[in-house]
């Protein structure tokens, strides 16, 4: 009788690594989400291929207009952006209307959301289980 393997104690040993391999799977989804939503390479609004080199002391515009890592057209289209707020519109730039205006706005609220969420108690508590679950 001690060979007998109990078939409930068995079916939640399955269930539990399947929910652990399910956990795994989650955590290093939103880790690389996050990670390439990030990348120090990238343009943060068209995805456009930036070099790092245009981060440095010597670029003031990058350092105090902009707060992105942006490239060179979006970074214009920003301080464009900045500038129409303020009333200095461009009517050289027919596209700078309403609807490029909201995409803007609605641009740089999803960027503040995704900062807020990126430091929630939760997702900190998410980064540490993801970081534990790497050790063991």
């Amino acid at each position: 009788m001690a060979d007998i393997i109990s078939l409930d104690e068995k079916i939640q040993l399955t269930k539990e690594k399947a929910a652990d391999l399910i956990k795994k799977r989650k955590i290093s989804a939103i880790r690389k989400s996050f990670h390439c939503a990030h990348c120090m390479s990238k343009c943060e609004k068209c995805g456009t291929q930036v070099s790092i080199k245009d981060y440095g002391p010597k670029n003031d515009i990058y350092n105090l207009r902009v707060p992105y890592r942006f490239c060179d057209t979006c970074s214009d289209e920003y301080i464009n952006y900045i500038e129409y707020l303020k009333g200095d519109r461009d009517l050289g730039c027919y596209w700078h209307n309403a609807e490029w205006l909201d995409s803007w706005r609605k641009w740089i609220d999803y960027q503040a959301s995704v900062d807020r969420y990126l430091k929630s108690k939760e997702f900190n508590r998410l980064i540490d289980e993801a970081e534990h679950s790497q050790d063991e």
